[in-house]
């Protein structure tokens, strides 16, 4: 039987690109796709991929869509709690086990609230083997936390009703394939924060040493379509539940290293004079980048440790990184920001 996916956050940078590698590749399965808006060429594109107008606050929507799907690849926003437990609604209604594959983040590891990691080096690195219990157990308040929560009650409670899958990218590069949104989010928001800046500087805080995990968007892709494979195997148990908690991670970079990466490329491209980073305190590090919902998305996106390993995709699936590395591809990443 052919199986049917429904599918959310199809123009956003992952989702989108989720969406296009599904389509080009496996295109005996049924997609559906949630769309608040249409993008223009998205039916030429995609003429057989059927449509769903709505959005994450529809939740009768999700919960019929979701019932009536083999497969939820859920790529929407990661901290909609109304949205999730719909889908999983939907899911738990079905007469046989259902799958979601769900998009979270390795912000729920960042150490952003620790003040003294914050432009060093945090000898932490995470394991999606080892560390599971513990990111399960991580105060309600860190980043995708509540999400994840939901998440693990239903694995311990539906696991034979509903396989589920958390994968857990972290920062990404390269361009997107999908209909909408083609560009990641830090680094184009590190290049635009330098040149919207005072100095036109790239910046590091501390000694510059803490650093992130990253993968390209292909290698992503690649370990989405290991998962969506699986649920097509008579070993559920293996890849979803209790089992199910994939990071994404290829590499590493420090902050100081990509200060002076990307410093190198504006001097080069002609957009700044100065390419050697300067060291700003926590505090205008925090005035340059903020949100509302997020006043200290500075020191999370540029001062904070985030360091993961992909052990169990290297265990399951053989996973590693083949796209080019991030320092290989950080020169296009940066001229397609400008």
């Amino acid at each position: 039987m052919t199986p049917k996916i429904f599918l959310t956050g199809g123009t956003g940078y992952i989702g989108g690109s989720v969406l296009h590698t599904i389509a080009t590749t496996r295109r005996e399965y049924q997609l559906t796709v949630l769309l608040r808006r249409i993008p223009s060429s998205f039916k030429e594109t995609y003429p057989n991929i059927t449509i769903v107008s709505g959005d994450y606050d529809s939740t009768s929507l999700l919960s019929s869509h979701a019932a009536a799907a083999d497969i939820v690849i859920h790529c929407g926003d990661s901290d909609h709690i109304s949205s999730l437990n719909a889908l999983l609604t939907g899911l738990l209604s079905k007469p046989t086990p259902g799958y979601l594959i769900h998009l979270s983040g390795t912000g729920i590891v960042s150490d952003w609230r620790t003040p003294t990691q914050l432009g060093t080096l945090n000898p932490k690195i995470w394991s999606d083997l080892t560390d599971v219990a513990s990111i399960a157990s991580l105060p309600a308040e860190e980043l995708h936390r509540p999400t994840e929560e939901l998440l693990h009650r239903y694995i311990a409670q539906h696991s034979d009703k509903v396989h589920i899958a958390i994968m857990c990218p972290p920062d990404i590069y390269g361009r997107g394939q999908g209909p909408g949104k083609t560009a990641s989010a830090l680094i184009p928001m590190f290049v635009n924060l330098i040149l919207s800046s005072e100095h036109k500087q790239p910046f590091y805080v501390g000694d510059g040493t803490n650093t992130r995990s990253w993968v390209h968007v292909y290698d992503l892709m690649r370990l989405y379509l290991h998962v969506l494979d699986a649920t097509q195997t008579t070993t559920p148990e293996k890849f979803f539940g209790k089992n199910g908690y994939y990071f994404a991670a290829t590499q590493e970079c420090s902050q100081i290293e990509l200060a002076r990466k990307v410093g190198e490329v504006l001097l080069k491209h002609g957009e700044t004079k100065r390419a050697e980073p300067r060291q700003v305190c926590l505090q205008d590090v925090d005035a340059l980048a903020n949100l509302p919902f997020f006043p200290q998305l500075g020191r999370y996106l540029f001062a904070s440790n985030s360091r993961t390993r992909a052990e169990r995709a290297g265990k399951l699936f053989a996973y590693e990184g083949v796209a080019e590395g991030l320092m290989e591809r950080l020169e296009m990443d940066v001229v397609d920001a400008l």
